[in-house]
């Protein structure tokens, strides 16, 4: 990915932490002002500049050390697995991340602060962006239309995770920080709308292919407003568009396949990737920052997998060789993710972290089909990801029983990816039954994170979470 420079960047992450209320999250001596704004928006490379200084907010680095996407403090993807049942942890002395873990979250933990705080930022950044560009009448057409389609497509991507983290949350659409700071909370629905309408708007814009990305695959293209796209029919329950907008990916698409090989689905540009991040200064930070351990003792260990998602496993599935590895600590052994290898620091750059891929699609599509009554079409799809994993067809013949099969399949092709088992859990209303044996003070208001204090605190319009 193409290096952002500070002076770019700085214009609009001062206006994220106006907003957040978090100044002293980032220290930027540069001030925002409106001739600031149209001056980025007024050349192509500046506007370049300005929405890949987004992308690099989303992804965790030597200079960026906090990101909601791979970020070490509040990665969604991390924090998610905690909350659902993936991932165990072990580090009693760190009450923040075991508030996730057992779920009990207060309103005052300071990582959930960040997630909330990093999240809003990137709907800020978004929002200026898509300003600047709808006002600037200087930028090429051909690249302001492309720029704008990414900086919708962020927002609707940003807002799925915040709807699903928080349930209803502010809809933030301009760039009046006061305004912004009192503006309640929008109904679920309202947020699904917007959603849509960035997404249908995104595709109207984007390029097809990622010629424009150096064949990097690392911004948004048609491809990815698509799988978003897909994915929010599929939550809504809308199963004919969900079931529409995922075959037009695996049908209809030459740039997406299947990775045979598992070991090579997460490297960089992999034809499974719809869309990925691009660390500048190492490898995708999901792997040796949060899941892979270092070789130490138990009492230092952080986090392992499971034994309910290990054991959830079929005898012969690939998935178990490749995506999980073990290690021996003190007599026992604990499994941890291993979809990305690198394992530290400063190795040459071969895996970026995965956004949105096919595989996800396949299951979308046997998920939809099964529910209008298409079992043999269900079947087709779900097959595909089994054959791939190893495994023989699928024995469901039943809608129910494929239902039961797709989340199973799911739950063991995107493991601690982007919290698709803890929002898999809720929209399915399987949290209650499933949690509830394992977590054991697990109440159903836990489904949703709490809004945090602080934020309660600036805002007299912002009402807190039920169970909080």
């Amino acid at each position: 990915m193409k290096k952002v420079t500070t002076k770019f960047k700085s214009i609009l992450l001062l206006a994220t932490f106006a907003l957040t209320g978090c100044e002293d999250f980032v220290d930027i001596d540069e001030p925002i002002t409106e001739t600031s704004i149209e001056t980025v928006f007024s050349l192509d490379e500046s506007a370049e500049a300005a929405i890949l200084g987004i992308y690099s907010s989303l992804i965790d680095g030597v200079n960026t050390p906090a990101s909601y996407a791979t970020g070490r403090e509040s990665s969604l993807s991390y924090l998610t697995s905690l909350s659902a049942d993936d991932l165990e942890f072990f580090l009693l002395n760190n009450t923040e991340e075991i508030d996730f873990f057992e779920n009990s979250i207060i309103p005052d933990n300071r990582t959930n602060l960040f997630l909330w705080a990093e999240t809003y930022g990137i709907v800020y950044q978004c929002n200026s962006a898509i300003n600047g560009l709808n006002e600037s009448t200087t930028l090429t057409e051909i690249i302001k239309d492309r720029l704008l389609g990414e900086a919708k497509f962020i927002r609707a991507f940003t807002y799925f995770n915040l709807v699903n983290l928080y349930g209803e949350v502010p809809l933030i659409l301009g760039v009046d920080t006061e305004a912004n700071r009192v503006a309640s909370r929008g109904s679920v629905g309202q947020v699904y709308d917007q959603i849509i309408l960035d997404l249908t708007e995104a595709i109207e814009l984007l390029p097809l292919d990622y010629t424009f990305s150096n064949d990097e695959r690392t911004r948004a293209t048609v491809g990815a407003a698509t799988a978003v796209r897909a994915r929010v029919y599929l939550y809504l329950g809308d199963w004919a568009n969900a079931e529409f907008y995922a075959g037009q990916l695996i049908e209809n698409s030459a740039d997406y396949s299947l990775v045979a090989d598992l070991n090579g689905v997460f490297l960089a540009n992999s034809t499974e990737a719809i869309l990925q991040l691009a660390p500048d200064q190492a490898n995708a930070w999901e792997g040796f920052t949060y899941f892979i351990p270092p070789g130490v003792p138990l009492a230092s260990l952080r986090q392992a997998l499971t034994d309910d998602l290990v054991s959830t496993f079929e005898v012969g599935d690939n998935r178990l060789i490749n995506w999980l590895a073990s290690t021996d600590i003190d007599g026992t052994l604990f499994y941890y993710p291993f979809k990305y290898k690198a394992t530290q620091f400063g190795l040459p750059i071969t895996e970026y972290s995965m956004v949105l891929r096919l595989s996800e699609q396949y299951l979308i599509r046997a998920e939809a089909r099964a529910m209008q009554g298409d079992i043999v079409g269900a079947q087709s799809d779900l097959n595909v990801i089994r054959n791939r994993a190893g495994l023989d067809d699928t024995l469901a013949s039943t809608q129910e029983e494929l239902m039961d099969a797709i989340v199973q399949e799911r739950r063991v092709e995107l493991f601690t990816e982007w919290g698709h088992r803890w929002f898999d859990l809720k929209r399915t209303n399987r949290a209650d039954s499933e949690l509830s044996p394992l977590k054991a003070d697990w109440q159903s208001t836990d489904a949703l994170y709490p809004i945090p204090f602080d934020e309660i605190n600036l805002n007299p319009n912002l009402d807190q979470n039920t169970g909080y």
